[in-house]
């Protein structure tokens, strides 16, 4: 075993190729909607309850394409899926975070996102991590899922 932990999550395009970025509380980070699975759940569960946990977002498995495992961190990997958003699930201002965390002031508990965007794949720099960007710019490219969808 690598010590990795691996990141399950949804690379969610519209139409014109955008991709779903989500707005991490309290900090200048936007991220694809991804998290840790739990025991005895697969890859493909993991990142369908994290969109639904950090958007609302339902997607039926029978939607997703299996993107496969790509290195992220030295210590994370991503096993990242993709769909196309359905015309219902284009309006940004019905998506609700579900998950929480203690905020590190006052333990208060508050949404792990709090924010949505559609972001251009030429833009996604502007918004995401350097390692999200990387991924997208090297090993996954937006345009090109784009296409295959």
């Amino acid at each position: 075993m690598s010590g990795k932990t691996v990141s399950c999550g949804t690379v969610l395009l519209d139409p014109h190729g955008r991709v779903l970025l989500a707005h991490a509380t309290g900090t200048n980070h936007w991220d694809i909607p991804k998290g840790q699975g739990e025991p005895g759940e697969s890859e493909s569960a993991s990142a369908l309850r994290e969109m639904v946990e950090e958007t609302a977002i339902a997607i039926d498995a029978s939607r997703l394409t299996d993107l496969g495992r790509f290195v992220y961190r030295r210590d994370k990997d991503l096993h990242l899926f993709a769909a196309r958003a359905l015309p219902e699930e284009l309006d940004l201002s019905r998506c609700r975070c579900t998950s929480l965390f203690p905020r590190r002031e006052d333990g208060v508990m508050i949404p792990e996102m709090d924010a949505w965007l559609w972001v251009a794949p030429g833009d996604v720099a502007r918004y995401a991590s350097r390692s999200l960007t990387r991924l997208f710019d090297t090993a996954l490219s937006l345009a090109e899922l784009h296409r295959r969808l």
